[in-house]
């Protein structure tokens, strides 16, 4: 691979993270620029392998099909033998191994798309914490590995962030995912227990939801709370970044559960000055744990208050 074939495949690679809008901000000009390549390129492989299994109109197997075909350039990087002249996993070839990236990670980002095309109701909570380990928690662990921390607490903070991270995303779209995508990221024993059946959720019976809902919120928040502790571990611009999207997660919890009961599906989205606050607060990590750990106790106190 010459140097110039690698630097178009960069190059590709953070035109697609350029391009699109996320809630983590793995382009943002804050981060290191070390770091700046290696993180366009995670979001490329992640974003290109998630528009296969949303976006388009192919037919599921098509949908499957194309996924197992990047899990097989995946097998193909970890045996060295990449023939693969896409520039996502010329670059991502060179991440890996740049990196000492573990391939499961990816593999795990590829089973949980995979379980979005062949959809099925979750049974219980854990089922849905499990589909989080593989679709929100290898993307914390592979960027702790682009900054070289991977001591197994830090991974463990690290997945209790990434896992309450994909659980707010849930409940800020509930009504949006079973529209669109005819998908609902509630478990079927809460649904039963609230007297909902066949996910016939509509904005008429948020208030049955509520309740269980609320504690959902309650659960969510001690999951970060067990995670905080990253936003000391990291350094740098890089652990402003965390703390300021660990705070941007509590904050919007914080909104969520400042809902009416009538309005939960009303899907919140931030105004740019919301997130003054957690902005400055992210700039130290006293004012860091000061500030979740009010929103934390805010979060608890309203939802026991509502409940």
């Amino acid at each position: 691979m010459t140097k110039s074939n690698l630097d178009k495949a960069y190059q590709h690679c953070q035109h697609i993270a350029t391009s699109h809008y996320e809630n983590f901000p793995v382009a943002s000009r804050l981060l290191p620029t070390t770091l700046r390549r290696p993180f366009t390129v995670v979001y490329a492989f992640a974003r290109t392998a998630d528009d296969i299994a949303d976006e388009g109109d192919m037919d599921k197997a098509t949908r499957l099909e194309s996924l197992s075909h990047y899990a097989d350039q995946l097998d193909a990087i970890a045996r060295h033998q990449n023939p693969s002249q896409d520039p996502i996993f010329i670059a991502l070839e060179d991440v890996i191994h740049t990196f000492n990236v573990p391939i499961i990670l990816f593999h795990d980002l590829l089973s949980a798309f995979k379980q979005d095309v062949a959809f099925t109701p979750f049974i219980s909570h854990a089922d849905i914490l499990h589909y989080c380990q593989r679709s929100a928690n290898p993307v914390g662990r592979i960027l702790l590995h682009l900054v070289g921390q991977t001591a197994s607490l830090t991974l463990l903070q690290s997945d209790s962030i990434c896992s309450a991270l994909q659980l707010i995303n849930f409940y800020q779209d509930i009504e949006q995912d079973l529209v669109e995508n005819n998908r609902i990221y509630l478990d079927q024993e809460m649904l039963d227990n609230a007297g909902i059946t066949d996910f016939a959720i509509t904005p008429d019976n948020s208030e049955q939801l509520a309740r269980p809902l609320r504690e959902k919120y309650d659960l969510t928040a001690q999951l970060i709370e067990q995670g905080l502790p990253l936003g000391q571990t990291l350094s740098g611009r890089f652990a402003w970044q965390i703390r300021f999207t660990i705070l941007a997660a509590l904050l919007m919890l914080f909104i969520l559960s400042m809902q009416d009961d009538k309005r939960l599906f009303s899907r919140p989205r931030f105004k740019k000055w919301q997130l003054l606050k957690p902005a400055s607060a992210a700039l130290s990590y006293s004012s860091y744990d000061s500030y979740a750990r009010y929103l934390i106790f805010r979060i608890k106190l309203i939802n026991q208050q509502k409940r």
